[in-house]
Formats: structure tokens, sequence, C-alpha cells
């Protein structure tokens, strides 16, 4: 695949303007205090895993609609001390899978809650364990177009609760330190991790990779790659609605929520990535923190400036980015910070 993006020299500079609703604080404020009007119902079960040296836990609290939303926690077998936490979001279609796939943050000392993602996990890996007893209307393949053409109704506007309410669920881990929250994932984790970061205020590290779900419009007209590619079916079909279907993405955009973030993060964007196109990775990175709210948290940015942020570049990388190069990258950076 060759570059068929913008150069990387105006990529640098590239912060559009992406539509953002007058009532979009409002919108999710709701929704949130709605999320949260339901008891978290935090349960902590012992896995029994041929481990060793990191424990697990299958772990279930409530999301959107007081929903049961399932994760996995791990964390250094034999440590007692309050650790930090890393909470993992997931790419499109997968689950939580099992508690040995993902080890790297427990073995580098950090409790690990990975969320499951609603509705999805028959993809790829080994399975999600989560229903998504939310409905839509007509919709393509996928959950892009689900509950298209009302932002109440949308598939995201769920996911990004449960995401929300995962750090609500991780604070509350025995073994863990509510003020040491980081946020990761990757592709449509990424896009989950960057709503989080605008949502929640006082997190103390954010590491969108290769994110997908942002400046959403700009991905349909650019990328014929799936999962944008399902808004294209849909409008393809419904072609009355083209207005209508962007007004509800500039809910859900992840631009507009990292415009919000306090947090410091670390992105990376992959120059010949079709899925997520960097012009979109950008425009998300160009505008995170650019309207810092006046919370604080640990790290959190002094109000009126934009936290600290960087982004590593893979030029000749797909949607697969750095991979372990970036994870590796992501173990130095948060150890300077946690």
């Amino acid at each position: 695949m060759a570059l068929f993006d913008l150069p990387l020299d105006q990529l640098r500079d590239y912060r559009p303007d992406v539509a953002e609703p007058e009532d979009f604080d409002a919108f999710w404020e709701l929704t949130l205090a709605e999320a949260r009007s339901h008891d978290l119902a935090l349960e902590v079960v012992p896995v029994d895993t041929p481990l060793t040296v990191v424990e697990a836990f299958d772990v279930t609290f409530a999301g959107f609609g007081g929903h049961p939303v399932k994760g996995w926690l791990t964390r250094p077998a034999g440590v007692e001390e309050d650790l930090p936490v890393v909470v993992e979001y997931l790419g499109y279609g997968g689950g939580r899978g099992l508690p040995h796939e993902r080890l790297t943050w427990a073995a580098a000392g950090y409790a690990h809650l990975v969320m499951d993602t609603r509705g999805q996990g028959s993809t790829w890996g080994a399975g999600g364990a989560t229903q998504d007893p939310g409905g839509s209307g007509p919709a393509a393949r996928g959950v892009m177009t689900r509950g298209v053409e009302d932002p109440v109704e949308h598939y995201y506007r769920r996911l990004y609760t449960d995401a929300v309410r995962a750090v609500d669920a991780a604070r509350e881990l025995p073994g863990v330190d509510p003020a040491r929250v980081a946020i990761a994932g990757i592709s449509q984790g990424g896009g989950v991790t960057l709503a989080v970061s605008g949502l929640v205020p006082d997190l103390v590290a954010v590491m969108p990779d290769v994110p997908f779900l942002c400046h959403v419009r700009r991905a349909v007209e650019i990328t014929d790659a799936l999962p944008y590619g399902e808004i294209t079916q849909y409008l393809s079909v419904h072609r009355h609605a083209v207005e209508t279907v962007f007004r509800t993405w500039s809910y859900l955009d992840a631009v507009n929520f990292a415009r919000r973030a306090t947090a410091p993060a670390l992105f990376s964007v992959a120059l010949m990535d079709q899925t997520c196109p960097p012009s979109t990775v950008y425009a998300a990175y160009n505008h995170y923190g650019t309207a810092p709210t006046t919370a604080q948290g640990p790290g959190a940015a002094v109000p009126g400036t934009r936290p600290t942020t960087e982004i590593l570049t893979y030029p000749f990388n797909q949607h697969e980015g750095g991979q372990a190069h970036q994870v590796e990258a992501q173990l130095r950076w948060l150890r300077e910070r946690v």
C-alpha cells in the first residue's frame, strides 16, 4: 500500500474544523448521569489459571443502562500494595478473550483491566462475553450504523458510556490506586480511549494507538476500507440521510472528545493506514487538549494550557502500526508518568 493521504509536513499542522453540536457537553453529561444512577454492581471473582506470577480475576460492572459488562483484571501475583491501573479498550470486532492473552501490563507491575466490548467479540480473537441489549433501526453490517439516525440510539453512545464506567470500576478494584488510572487502546480501542479522555478529567495518561472513530466524515470520504465503509454502504441505500447521519456522528467523533482531554497523551499513526487514515488521526492529535476543562487530577494540564502530547509515526506501516515497538514505547513513556 502506497502513501495516499496528505504528506507528513501537512499532517503535522492538520487541524480541521470538525462539526460539533452545541449541546455536545449537555448530551454527555445527561448520558453519564443516567448511567451513574445505576449501582456499579462491581463483582471481582478470582480465576483459576495456569499462570504463576500473574493473578487473574473475572470482573463484571454495570455499564450503559445498568447493563452488565465483563472484563479481565490481571496483576502481579503476591503484590499487596495499591498499584496504578491501565484500563484497555479493544479493537473492532474483538472481545476480551482469555486472561492469559494480555499479560504485558501486569508483567510490568501494573494492574490491568481489559474491558469487553458489548455486542462484539465474534470477528477475531478468542471471543467476547458481553451482550448489547440496546436496539436500533435498520443498519448495515457491523455496529457503525446501529442507531445512526439518532445519537441517543447509536451503539457508540452505549460503548463510550461502558468505557467511562470501566474507569469508575477500576477505581473501586481491590489493590488499585484510584488516583493513578491510565487508559489505552488500539484502533477502535484508541477511539474509545480518546472518548474517555474527554469525559473523565482526572486520568494520569492516555495512549491511543492508531485510533479509529476520528474525523469520521473525512474518513468516509477518503477510504473505502471497513469499518468506515459500513457508513458508505448505509448512505448508498439511505440517500436522504447524509446530513442526519453525520450529525449523529458529530456527537461521537473522537476529535470532539480529544479537544476536552486534560491528561498527557502518547499517540501513534501509520502513514499507509487506510483503515484509520493518517489525517484523521492527526486531526485528533492536533486538537487534543485545545479546550481543557478546569478539572484537575494527577498529570492534568493547568487550565488554559494544553496537556503534554507526543505522536509516534510509522511511515511504512498500514493499520498494524508499530505493534510491539509501540508497546515498548508505551511502557517506557508511562513509567515516567506513573
